[in-house]
């Protein structure tokens, strides 16, 4: 019996070697096609080599991508998680903190800095939660993956594009599994489309530990959609 059980292992973990490798093969293929799409699109081979020098492909992005907690889970489970007293109770308290700062965002954009900072607290849980995945690895994981291929190569490019814009370098591009940035988790089309650069400083820094790009960024999508 033990011996059974050591060769089917032993043919498993061969099996998942082969698929990895077979995996890393097509991902590499694939990256070499999408570079000429990718500059077609305007992106200079500085720009790409530079965001793909310590790409990677992320097995665990695709698996999260099929077992995203709002779809798989009942909606009063998830509520229950992602609205508690504490959040709220901390939410409070960085109205108050940050009242300089959301009382300008308000001045320029009309929205509402208690909209602002629940936004910041479901998204990130007040930057605590803003992703630690290399966002370059994770949105060409999920575009070679094919499923959203479409809509990923999409994010893939505007985040190469914001890479070349200079408001952020690649070691610090950094997200959720599903390619989501910063403190109030914008998408990368949203970002180039809402960021902005609220601090003066040249750059609409949504990554920073300073939240305030990102909370005026926010506002500034609020806006454009009608919400005050």
């Amino acid at each position: 019996m033990k011996r059974r059980q050591f060769i089917g292992a032993s043919l498993s973990s061969l099996a998942f070697a082969s698929a990895a490798t077979a995996q890393s093969s097509g991902f590499g293929n694939w990256i070499g096609g999408f570079r000429g799409r990718a500059r077609a699109a305007g992106i200079t081979d500085r720009t790409f080599q530079a965001a793909f020098a310590d790409i990677r492909y992320l097995p665990d992005s695709i698996e999260r991508d099929r077992n995203q907690a709002e779809f798989v889970r009942p909606l009063a489970d998830y509520m229950s998680t992602a609205v508690s007293d504490t959040r709220v109770t901390n939410g409070r308290a960085l109205v108050r903190q940050y009242a300089g700062v959301l009382a300008r965002i308000e001045a320029t954009f009309d929205v509402e800095p208690h909209i602002v900072t629940a936004v910041w607290g479901m998204e990130s849980n007040f930057g605590q939660r803003r992703g630690d995945i290399p966002l370059i690895s994770t949105l060409a994981t999920l575009a070679y993956d094919g499923r959203r291929g479409r809509f990923f190569e999409q994010q893939l490019i505007a985040a190469l594009r914001i890479l070349q814009n200079g408001d952020v370098a690649p070691r610090n591009m950094t997200g959720s599994w599903a390619g989501a940035m910063g403190h109030t988790q914008f998408i990368p089309t949203s970002y180039e489309a809402y960021a902005v650069d609220f601090t003066g400083d040249g750059r609409r820094d949504i990554w920073a530990d300073d939240p305030t790009d990102a909370l005026a960024s926010t506002a500034a999508y609020f806006r454009r959609f009608g919400c005050r």
